[in-house]
């Protein structure tokens, strides 16, 4: 299906901005292998503020690997109407000397809803970081790319009104892309971190700013033993 480009702009943009720089953050050398499941929650802005919750656990594996699920929202909004979710997982690749090298892979799935349009897409994000870690903290570089792959466009009567050609279905080819980079740190104790993120994002086409290109969130881990 095609979408004139103006139209499809206004449609899609909101959706693929909302949450993109929510991801798993951990302090590596501050994870016991005892420490199986981890209940974390954040908050922060991007193209919204946003708050959310998720579960990860740690597998029985040669190198730490977390397997997780992760929900978000924007504030203000009723749960159902804008939202995002995550399944994936997060492995620590390499260290040396404290350097840790560590990557994510998430499938996504997002459903956003305005007086034009309510949109349902299907997604996926990868993720790296490197950074020195000890113990009681760490500070990381991270670098993303969070790729909406298909979207379902379900068009309100007011939008009909004004265009009644337009059709519902699912538009393909991807509908949109953006890049992430920034800094992690955070904070350990035994069975607890404090975290915190910020960066930038630009789209995909390098052409389209977000309207505010920054990010920034609060975070933190409880871990659990076994």
């Amino acid at each position: 299906m095609i979408l004139s480009k103006k139209i499809f702009l206004l449609l899609i943009l909101p959706a693929i901005f909302i949450n993109i720089a929510h991801s798993q953050t951990i302090n590596w050398a501050g994870l016991e292998k005892e420490q199986r499941h981890i209940a974390h929650a954040h908050a922060g802005f991007d193209y919204a503020f946003v708050y959310g919750a998720g579960y990860s656990r740690q597998l029985s594996s040669p190198i730490p690997i977390l397997a997780t699920i992760d929900f978000s929202t924007p504030v203000g909004n009723k749960v159902l109407d804008d939202f995002k979710t995550k399944v994936g997982g997060v492995a620590d690749l390499y260290e040396f000397n404290n350097f840790h090298v560590s990557a994510s892979v998430y499938g996504i799935y997002r459903r956003y809803e305005n007086p034009m349009a309510t949109l349902q897409n299907f997604g996926s994000e990868f993720k790296a970081a490197v950074g020195y870690y000890q113990s009681r903290w760490f500070v990381a570089g991270e670098f993303g790319f969070d790729k909406a792959i298909v979207t379902h466009f379900e068009h309100s009567d007011k939008f009909r009104e004004n265009f009644p050609d337009v059709k519902n279905g699912w538009y393909q080819p991807a509908t949109g892309g953006n890049f992430s980079y920034g800094l992690q740190t955070g904070i350990s104790f035994a069975s607890v971190d404090a975290l915190f993120r910020v960066g930038k994002v630009v789209t995909q086409d390098f052409k389209t700013n977000p309207t505010i290109p920054f990010y920034a969130e609060i975070g933190t881990n409880i871990k659990i033993n076994k």
